[in-house]
């Protein structure tokens, strides 16, 4: 499902387009009840229509696909977490001026590739043992 230019990720979706997609991804970790989301929904909608041709934007909604966050250390939200080849590369969490978000976008799209070469990622193991 997406809204505008921005998909509605969930744990049958998330693989194919941030694991495995081509392009890179900035994701939204929201909730329904999160104040700080809907105050920063309409910019993160503007800056999925205007980075449309080089960046996936995705929204997971914690509540709904709660393994997603854990597995990536989301820890509240809004957090917003970029993706190159599959890996987290940078992350911005709370209500924060929405122009940091695209300049985020922006030297990610630069130098996200290289950050990806040498950075080695590890899921944490996720079990129902808390």
């Amino acid at each position: 499902m997406s809204r505008g230019n921005v998909m509605d990720l969930d744990d049958s979706s998330w693989e194919a387009i941030v694991e495995k997609g081509e392009k890179p991804v900035v994701v939204m970790f929201y909730s329904d009840m999160c104040p700080y989301c809907k105050q920063m929904e309409p910019s993160f909608f503007e800056y999925a229509e205007e980075f449309k041709e080089k960046v996936i934007f995705a929204r997971v909604n914690v509540v709904k696909s709660p393994t997603i966050p854990h597995r990536y250390g989301v820890m509240g939200t809004p957090t917003f977490k970029f993706f190159c080849k599959g890996k987290p590369i940078y992350e911005l969490t709370g209500a924060i001026y929405p122009s940091l978000i695209k300049k985020a976008v922006e030297e990610n799209l630069e130098y996200g590739e290289r950050c990806v070469k040498n950075t080695t990622w590890h899921a944490p193991e996720i079990t129902g043992y808390g």
